[in-house]
């Protein structure tokens, strides 16, 4: 991918929370051509919304896989955390300056469980700070973000039982054959404040 600049990922921060504003006023997908050309290349991308300042998530959704150009992924991820994510009600107007804005730029999901003799070694190879995870087996199929087994202090096998766990599988399922286990790297950038100072996000690497 190659690592995208400080401008570019303020960019793409602001696109998403303009996103949201331009939905709740018109109802329609912001329409908005990138100043980066970079921008217009096909990635995977998320778009995180946390409560200020208690940090809790508010909505979360995003695409896993390069379907679309990176601009459009983050209109259309943001305004899918806003209103789309079932686990939440739609985001009001008023919560707009109660918000923080998060997006993550994917690399392509890696497949690894046929990377490793024994699906006992998986962990190893699975960095806490650097890598997320996708497991998938069937009509099943869950993803964490990398920040996510920070947040929670997870080691390596902690992160692949709580992926299962997120697909709606028995906790050890990555131990399973016929389950399979991605993993993915992520550049983040957040507002710090609702509307604020944009940073990239360091997770540090274990």
């Amino acid at each position: 991918m190659g690592e995208l600049t400080m401008e570019e990922g303020v960019y793409l921060v602001r696109l998403a929370r303009r996103s949201i504003e331009h939905y709740i006023g018109s109802g329609n997908l912001l329409e908005e051509e990138p100043p980066f050309p970079r921008l217009k290349n096909r990635y995977g991308a998320f778009v995180t919304l946390n409560t200020y300042p208690e940090g809790e998530l508010r909505g979360c959704i995003g695409y896993p896989e390069p379907v679309l150009p990176l601009y459009r992924a983050v209109i259309r991820a943001a305004v899918a955390a806003a209103f789309d994510d079932p686990r939440f009600p739609p985001l009001s107007e008023d919560e707009l300056g109660r918000i923080t804005v998060e997006v993550s730029v994917l690399t392509p999901p890696e497949r690894i469980d046929n990377r490793v003799e024994s699906r006992l070694d998986l962990p190893k190879i699975v960095k806490i700070g650097k890598h997320g995870l996708i497991v998938r087996r069937g009509a099943y199929s869950g993803l964490l973000l990398p920040q996510v087994a920070v947040e929670y202090s997870w080691n390596s096998e902690e992160f692949l039982s709580q992926t299962c766990i997120k697909a709606g599988m028995w906790v050890d399922c990555w131990l399973k054959e016929g389950t399979e286990v991605y993993r993915f790297s992520a550049e983040i950038f957040e507002e710090e404040e609702p509307g604020g100072r944009i940073v990239r996000k360091e997770l540090g690497q274990v």
